[in-house]
């Protein structure tokens, strides 16, 4: 099956990961979850943690978040104007499973960025 294309009329996906990678996948989208965990934070305090990330993916990236019901986006009326960004509920559920990711590539980063080297000193 298609990542991304749902398997039923009624808009279901055929399985559960497929669905949870189409909302949180890609290069950007679960480290943006991973800043906020931490708290509420300015679009240019995410743009100095992720210095890689161009302005117009950031924009894109935290659009689709919010339209996931994942982060909040708060405008403040006032010159210039000030916009932060936050978890809602729904995307601090997603908490356990970005810290398992954290702790996961801490714990096995060394083996594997080595077990690539050596894949990549054969060919």
């Amino acid at each position: 099956m298609k990542t991304g294309v749902p398997h039923t009329q009624e808009g279901a996906y055929a399985c559960p990961v497929t669905f949870t990678a189409d909302v949180i996948g890609g290069k950007w989208k679960t480290l943006l979850i991973f800043h906020l965990m931490s708290g509420t934070r300015r679009f240019n305090e995410l743009r100095r943690m992720i210095p890689e990330i161009t302005q117009r993916m950031l924009t894109l990236q935290l659009r689709e978040l919010e339209s996931w019901g994942l982060v909040n986006r708060h405008v403040y009326q006032e010159v210039p104007p000030k916009v932060e960004y936050s978890l809602t509920e729904l995307g601090s559920t997603l908490v356990p499973l970005v810290s398992a990711m954290r702790d996961w590539g801490f714990q096995h980063e060394e083996i594997l960025l080595k077990l690539k080297g050596q894949a990549a000193a054969k060919e």
